[in-house]
């Protein structure tokens, strides 16, 4: 008889904690869903942050309902011993998220930034966009992936752009600059050097043709400074394109353009602040994703001449 209570009160213990773990609510837990992940990752994510017992059961579940498409990524304030079911309904329900994965290429113009945060409830794209010029934010607002909590405020966003970059990109300026270069040359050669490299290892070899070119007093001729000038980034420039009167068109202004033509990453600013050792003053597209670079005209308009040649071969 003693046995039998002994198993009973066994019994008993397990049910009240069981009971404790799935009924009484745990302290607050973050988890973050990426872009993309399956039930499985998902399972295995609240599991590991201690949301839900069991993944195997949470990965049965969601394929019983079919849910995993409505799964949406990013940050959610859960609670520790959830159940599978509690935690699957939260993680299909908008209302839940506390954030927005967003992510900001490098090489992005504020306008297409602004668009894309409005695309995700963010904010305002005119708010935004009225603020950061106003400020002169081209360049300093960092490409990155953020957690954004939607109808954040403006200004906000932008001071948290322009944090991420002051934390990547300012220690990169404490160790200086090439000659005759200072912050913002160097960040407007930079968003250059970004919407032209197809291949990272030729960020330095574009950045030193840019700058070869700036010191000797010739005009930049970039063909992103005339598509920024043009408002988008427009493929196939004509020679009417190139024409256009801007201050940011560098193929009928001397000099550098009056600021940064877009928002570059850490890999172009680093290129720019330690360039190739290169007397390159040109550099025409293989169309095989690289570049040829030479130091006399001639040799370029030789080169041009081989690709275009190579080009019609092809089509032939």
């Amino acid at each position: 008889m003693s046995r039998l209570k002994t198993i009973v009160a066994v019994l008993a213990l397990a049910l009240a904690a069981l009971s404790l773990y799935f009924f009484w609510p745990g302290d607050p837990v973050k988890v973050s869903i990426p872009e993309g992940a399956g039930a499985g990752q998902v399972a295995s994510v609240l599991r590991q942050a201690g949301v839900i017992p069991s993944s195997t059961w949470f990965r049965l579940l969601v394929k019983l309902t079919g849910t995993g498409r409505r799964i949406m990524p990013g940050e959610y304030t859960l609670r520790a011993h959830m159940s599978a079911e509690e935690a699957l309904w939260r993680l299909t329900h908008s209302v839940y998220i506390s954030s927005v994965r967003v992510v900001i290429p490098e090489g992005w113009r504020m306008e297409q930034i602004a668009d894309r945060l409005e695309a995700n409830g963010i904010v305002k794209a005119d708010a935004f966009l009225k603020l950061a010029r106003a400020q002169k934010m081209e360049g300093y607002l960092f490409p990155s992936t953020y957690y954004l909590k939607k109808n954040t405020p403006p200004q906000d966003v932008i001071n948290l752009l322009k944090s991420e970059f002051d934390r990547q990109i300012r220690p990169l300026f404490s160790k200086g600059f090439p000659e005759k270069m200072d912050e913002r040359k160097t960040l407007i050669i930079a968003s250059i050097v970004e919407r032209e490299a197809v291949d990272d290892s030729e960020r330095p070899l574009i950045a030193a043709v840019y700058i070869n070119r700036y010191r000797r007093g010739m005009p930049l001729e970039a063909d992103p400074t005339t598509q920024y000038a043009l408002g988008y980034w427009k493929k196939g420039l004509t020679y009417k394109d190139l024409k256009i009167k801007s201050p940011y068109n560098t193929y009928v202004v001397g000099g550098l353009p009056p600021g940064p033509i877009c928002n570059p990453g850490y890999s172009s600013v680093a290129a720019t602040l330690a360039p190739a050792n290169l007397d390159a003053l040109y550099f025409v597209a293989d169309r095989k994703g690289k570049h040829i670079f030479n130091a006399s005209f001639k040799e370029h308009l030789k080169a041009k001449k081989r690709v275009e040649q190579a080009a019609r071969a092809e089509k032939q």
